[in-house]
């Protein structure tokens, strides 16, 4: 039980949703109920093995699952108190990077640069001599090392910035939005084909733009902030749209500009989130 956290956070970071995390380490947790204690020298290392392991069991029919996933698929929004007790510097960002990565690759760089593992019990977790799991880190390390928090936020401009990127939406104020959105700004959403959302990723300032504004002309309630929120790491805010539909907004922020939007809106990914927003609407 003092490791179901830190196994969950493993689970959660190599599958990307929290369901499926608390069920590995359920299962997890069934077979430390049947191991052999005697043969167990180490715990936490046993169970780290075995959410591994399982994990990359279960990613081989996830990413069969992801394509033929309606629209742009993201990670379930982890947010604070969730977020609060986490030690890693692991965004949305990085997460989308790492499903780049092989689930080996993933494994490797997770357990060792993120969750601080051995490479003798990284190899043991994954299957791999210790030569081949230095090397799977290491490439991944090359591929992610760009998406790392390069420019700490100071106390309170995250959330400064997301209720402006709120406001000026809502109103589709051109010239704030002009503002806070960088020229090369991306805006993705995830609805699962249970919400409406974009397909693909909307490139560039100006297209964002446009698409926000083609939102705002139509018929509806006025959007409804409901509060700040750290999701993944990334500043952003839980929200009520026109049509009264919940969803989270997350911001890549670089230089006080948005880099890029994360926009979730499937429900499905949303059950926590609502468990949060019961109160506040």
């Amino acid at each position: 039980e003092a490791l179901r956290p830190k196994l969950t956070r493993l689970a959660y970071r190599m599958l990307g949703g929290f369901a499926e995390a608390e069920d590995i380490v359920q299962e997890a947790w069934l077979r430390w109920r049947r191991a052999d204690r005697d043969e167990v020298s180490n715990p936490q290392a046993y169970l780290s093995r075995t959410v591994t392991r399982l994990c990359l069991d279960q990613l081989k029919s996830a990413r069969a699952r992801r394509e033929t996933y309606v629209g742009f698929w993201l990670p379930e929004p982890l947010i604070e108190p969730d977020a609060a007790e986490e030690p890693e510097d692991v965004t949305l960002t990085l997460m989308l990077a790492l499903e780049r990565l092989s689930p080996l690759e993933r494994a490797a760089f997770l357990l060792h640069d993120v969750f601080d593992t051995p490479f003798a019990e990284v190899a043991s977790a994954i299957g791999r001599d210790e030569a081949a799991c230095r090397q799977l880190a290491a490439r991944a390390r090359a591929h992610v090392r760009s998406e790392r928090p390069r420019y700490p936020l100071k106390q309170g401009e995250g959330e400064d910035i997301a209720r402006a990127f709120f406001e000026a939406a809502a109103a589709n104020d051109a010239e704030r939005l002009k503002t806070l959105l960088a020229v090369h700004v991306v805006a993705y959403a995830d609805g699962g084909g249970k919400r409406p959302a974009t397909l693909n990723p909307i490139y560039g300032r100006d297209k964002v733009m446009r698409f926000i504004a083609g939102i705002a002309a139509k018929p509806g309630d006025a959007p409804r902030w409901l509060r700040a929120a750290v999701i993944d790491g990334l500043p952003g805010f839980i929200a009520l749209d026109r049509w009264g539909t919940l969803h989270t907004t997350a911001l890549a922020l670089e230089d006080g500009q948005v880099t890029a939007v994360y926009t979730m809106r499937n429900p499905d990914k949303l059950a926590r989130v609502s468990q949060l927003a019961a109160g506040l609407q």
